[in-house]
This record gives structure tokens, C-alpha cells and sequence, in this order.
């Protein structure tokens, strides 16, 4: 297996005709969010990843493996849930309803792609129900998932939600200290 132990964010410095004849390692959010993984590139080589501890992998990045060959970062289409402003709302109106989701689901602490024109989360009906109560449009699709990386959060390095699989929307305890700010966690 070729291991993989440094991260080039963007393929900063790289030539993009480097970067673009480079191996692909299409993943989804839920492996890119780990330091550490197995996975297959699309030249069909196992490589391992053991990235420091709190590294987020985003698409566009390019990895180094041991051998020195490049590997291109794809973030993987999946299953996530695009929230739009109702568009019967005038221009501001829909921004404010945008931002009013954002707040929700922040103080929630969920993983969150923001857009201009739209936010993306993982799929939960709770929380879809919550949007639809709000007045905004969820709708399932298949698309990449980049959420923020928190406002502490540096590119490749974010403060990263380690959500399991099949855990709803709760919030597991992710190597940050929890803080005071007055919301119910249930």
C-alpha cells in the first residue's frame, strides 16, 4: 500500500497540467473529514493517508505520496439536502431566510456548504422538517459536500465535526471545548 503523509491545499505552487495528469482519489465528505483513511485512486493503487491529527482533505487538494507522485483530491457526489429561499420572496427577503437556516443549523453545530443562493446539509429529516417549518424548499440531490471549516478553522486544517454514520443531527464531541451559549442540545 502507498502511503500518503503530506497535503498541498489547492495544489498551491503545482502546475495545473501536473495536478490535472495526476491520479484522482474521489471520496466524500465523510472520509475527507478524517487524517486518516484507506482508499483507492483512480489508477487502481491502495493508498493510505496518514495526514496530522485535525486535517481536513478538500476537494482540489493534492496529496504526495510516499513515491512522490501526485494524487488529485475529488470531492465525491452524495447524498445531501440543497435548501433554497422560497423565490415567491423578493431578492432580500430569500437572503434573510437563507441566513436565518444558517443560523439554525449552526447553532445546531451541523457540517454546512454555504452558497449565495443556497445551503447544503447532510440528509436529516428532523432538520429538513425544521427548513420546511421555515418556509425554504429541501430538496434531496447527489452533489459534492464542502461544508465551512469554522470561523477557527485554517484551509486543510479546519476544525472538523467528526459526525458518524447514522447519527442524526445530534452532535458528538469533536476535540473542542463546549462552551456556554445558551441553546437546548436535545
Amino acid at each position: 500500500m502507498l502511503q500518503v503523509s503530506r497535503l498541498i491545499p489547492q495544489g498551491q505552487g503545482l502546475a495545473r497540467p501536473l495536478v490535472q495528469r495526476a491520479a484522482q482519489l474521489t471520496l466524500d465528505w465523510d472520509i475527507r473529514q478524517k487524517s486518516r483513511f484507506d482508499a483507492v485512486a483512480s489508477d487502481e493503487r491502495h493508498v493510505g493517508v496518514f495526514l496530522p491529527r485535525g486535517t481536513v482533505v478538500r476537494g482540489g487538494d493534492v496529496l504526495i505520496t510516499q513515491d512522490g507522485s501526485l494524487l488529485r483530491v475529488v470531492a465525491a457526489p452524495q447524498a445531501v439536502l440543497r435548501i433554497t429561499a422560497c423565490p415567491d420572496h423578493a431578492a432580500q427577503d430569500q437572503a434573510f431566510d437563507l441566513m436565518r437556516a444558517a443560523y439554525h443549523l449552526g447553532n445546531r453545530h451541523v457540517p454546512i456548504e454555504l452558497r449565495p443562493d443556497h445551503l447544503k446539509i447532510e440528509p436529516d429529516h428532523v432538520l429538513a422538517d425544521m427548513l420546511r417549518a421555515m418556509h425554504l424548499t429541501v430538496a434531496e440531490v447527489r452533489e459534492p459536500f464542502e461544508p465551512e471549516s469554522g470561523a477557527y478553522g485554517s484551509q486543510g486544517a479546519g476544525h472538523g465535526h467528526a459526525h458518524g454514520q447514522g447519527q442524526g443531527h445530534g452532535h458528538g464531541h469533536h476535540g473542542h471545548a463546549h462552551h456556554a451559549h445558551g441553546h437546548d442540545h436535545s
